[in-house]
């Protein structure tokens, strides 16, 4: 089959389409003949050198997938050859074809094509498990997005949105503000002209954010924790803005605030499958009724995966960039 490979790390020229052998699925498993794969910051890492795969995980990129499933594994039970799936992954991602834990599908949503659906699995239990599951967000609440124009951003403020928080968001340009409005974001900073710890402070009335989610790490952490309500609540799920910073504890104390770290790939497949389950129960059906979308940029062939990293590093875009097969 084809697959995108990384011979050597670098720039988006690093990633080469090659003939590799066809994953057979383990017990448990099953193997999906790709539809289309999400492009994600972590595939940038990776292709860099500084995010390998988790031990045992295919070398190929790529963290979802949406297709069909081709082969089932020894004791895999609920899902037939030919149904239409999408899929968190740990690796492989970016081939035509990938094998996949049983617990880690989900059925395509009513309404969604079989390519966008590639644009969910990874945001949706991202957003879910940290917005939610681990920050507990609650209706009434200030949810604080951070890069809310992208694929995360743009699913964690319809889901904010949909459960009654009150969403603010940060993001670089007039226009991809406005697009965050559009999905129901009520408070818009541009992080290049306005102080988002002012804004979101004049909005609460002096509260601040219940919730942020954090995608910068170091250089916005003391700029987070100052933001914070009392009984806050700071999810950091990535490290753009670099990986250490000073944290005041006297202050963090002072609003009894809570800083959180995770990630997602890494995660035994046990809890995977938990937060998998979690988002076919809650977000599957806002989905299949239309009141949450995927929102995707555009669309590239797997060949040009270069092209696609280079949009995505562009950050221009709003909402997921797909690769095709």
């Amino acid at each position: 089959m084809k697959a995108i490979t990384i011979p050597e790390f670098g720039g988006p020229d690093a990633l080469v389409l090659a003939d590799v052998a066809t994953p057979l699925p383990r017990a448990g498993e099953v193997l999906v003949r790709v539809a289309a794969a999400g492009v994600n910051r972590a595939d940038v890492l990776q292709r860099q050198g500084h995010y390998p795969p988790p031990p045992g995980e295919p070398d190929v990129p790529g963290l979802e997938v949406s297709g069909t499933v081709a082969r089932l594994g020894e004791g895999v039970e609920g899902w037939s050859v030919g149904d239409e799936v999408c899929a968190l992954l740990a690796g492989g991602g970016y081939a035509e074809q990938v094998r996949v834990p049983a617990g880690q599908l989900l059925p395509v949503p009513e309404g969604v094509s079989l390519v966008d659906a590639a644009a969910l699995p990874e945001v949706v239990c991202t957003v879910w498990s940290n917005v939610f599951l681990t920050a507990n967000l609650q209706p009434g609440e200030t949810l604080l997005v951070h890069g809310g124009s992208s694929g995360i951003g743009t699913m964690a403020i319809q889901l904010g949105h949909e459960v009654g928080a009150r969403v603010a968001v940060t993001a670089g340009s007039a226009e991809k503000l406005e697009a965050c409005r559009g999905l129901g974001a009520e408070v818009l900073v541009n992080y290049r002209q306005e102080d988002f710890v002012e804004r979101v402070r004049a909005a609460t009335d002096g509260r601040g954010a219940d919730v942020v989610l954090d995608n910068m790490g170091a250089k916005y952490l003391a700029r987070n924790v100052d933001v914070l309500a009392t009984n806050g609540r700071l999810v950091i799920i990535g490290m753009q803005g670099g990986t250490r910073a000073e944290l005041d504890i006297a202050t963090l104390l002072r609003k009894r605030g809570a800083v959180i770290a995770t990630s997602l790939r890494a995660r035994p497949v046990a809890e995977k499958a938990t937060i998998v389950a979690a988002v076919r129960e809650h977000v599957w059906p806002l989905l299949a009724a239309g009141r949450v979308r995927p929102v995707v940029q555009s669309r590239h062939p797997l060949a040009d995966a270069a092209h696609a990293h280079r949009e995505l590093e562009a950050s221009a875009h709003v909402g997921k960039i797909l690769l095709t097969t």
